[in-house]
This record gives structure tokens, C-alpha cells and sequence, in this order.
């Protein structure tokens, strides 16, 4: 299967349904057991080189020396302000906040509104960390990413393209190296 020097990897598994993930920067096909590669890449390939070609771009606008330095409690005491905010400003209230490593996301909020914050994060400018909050925190309000979601997150982060950039940027320029 030739993918123009994109790094790949395929992983079997016991699942229903094919799918293709770029969560460290490397496609990986995780496709049911028995299933063909060839007919997964033939049908996403377009959006595969897409999806390539925007982190490439992400990587090369992404400056050395933007990472943050700040101790686990600088960063806890940090989220849990932000936190606080945007649950006034929003007038939602959290369940729990958790704090640990997450390998796939930045931020979740679960079915029962509690909020886990990937340590990770304390890597990230101030700003990175309080729009990942307040859109965690605006699941509460509005479960899926509808439009009424984003005019919510739009009407507080104007640039919200430029932040979604440097999310992945940051992403793939700094934590998957930290998890690897």
C-alpha cells in the first residue's frame, strides 16, 4: 500500500467498524479482524493526504520554544481558576474535576458532567488551557459540537481557527514527544 511517505501503522481488532486516527502524528488504521487496508485508504485518501499535509503545516508553523513551564500545582490551581470562571460564566456546574494523563485528547467531560483534565496541558499558554476548559464546560449546556455549540464557543473565542491550529500544533510538536 504506497501512501507517499506517510508513516503508517495497522492495528487488528475486535472491532465493528474501520477507522483511521493521526492522535501522535502517524496514521494508524484500526481496522476489524480480517479486513483489507487497501480498501479503507482507497475510499479516505484524499482526506488522509489532508489530514497529513494540516499537521506538516502545524508543525512547521509551530515555533520552538513555546512550551510552558509550571509545576503540577502552579497548573492545577491554574485549570481549577479557569474552571470556575467559565462554569459562572456559562452558569453550568461541574460534578468532579480529575487531573491525569490522557494519550488521545486535551480535555473530556463525561455523561455525568465530570471533567478530567489531561496533566499534559500544563505545557500549554494560558490561553490554550482556558478555551480547552470552557469548551469542556460548554458540553454541559450543549452535548454534541452543533451550531448552537459553536456560536457559544465562538461568541467567547473570536479566533477560534487560530486556536484550533495551535491546539494541534502544540499536539503534535509537544505531547506526543512527551509520550513517546
Amino acid at each position: 500500500m504506497e501512501l507517499l511517505n506517510i508513516p503508517y501503522k495497522i492495528s487488528h481488532r475486535d472491532v465493528r467498524y474501520p477507522r483511521l486516527e493521526f492522535k501522535t502524528g502517524e496514521l494508524l488504521f484500526v481496522l476489524p479482524l480480517g479486513f483489507n487496508p487497501e480498501k479503507v485508504f482507497s475510499k479516505h485518501q484524499k482526506w488522509i493526504q489532508d489530514k497529513f499535509a494540516f499537521i506538516e503545516g502545524c508543525l512547521k508553523d509551530a515555533p520552538p520554544g513555546k512550551i510552558v513551564t509550571r509545576t503540577e500545582k502552579e497548573f492545577q490551581s491554574l485549570a481549577l481558576f479557569f474552571a470556575k470562571r467559565s462554569s459562572q460564566e456559562l452558569n453550568v456546574t461541574p460534578n468532579r474535576i480529575y487531573f491525569r494523563k490522557m494519550r488521545t485528547k486535551w480535555a473530556s467531560l463525561s455523561a455525568k458532567g465530570n471533567l478530567t483534565i489531561n496533566t499534559l496541558m500544563k505545557y500549554l499558554p494560558e490561553y490554550l488551557i482556558k478555551y480547552i476548559i470552557f469548551h469542556e464546560l460548554t458540553h454541559l449546556k450543549v452535548k454534541r459540537h452543533n451550531e448552537i455549540f459553536w456560536k457559544i464557543i465562538f461568541k467567547r473565542f473570536k479566533n477560534l481557527p487560530k486556536i484550533e491550529k495551535n491546539l494541534f500544533s502544540y499536539w503534535f510538536s509537544i505531547v506526543a514527544l512527551k509520550m513517546s
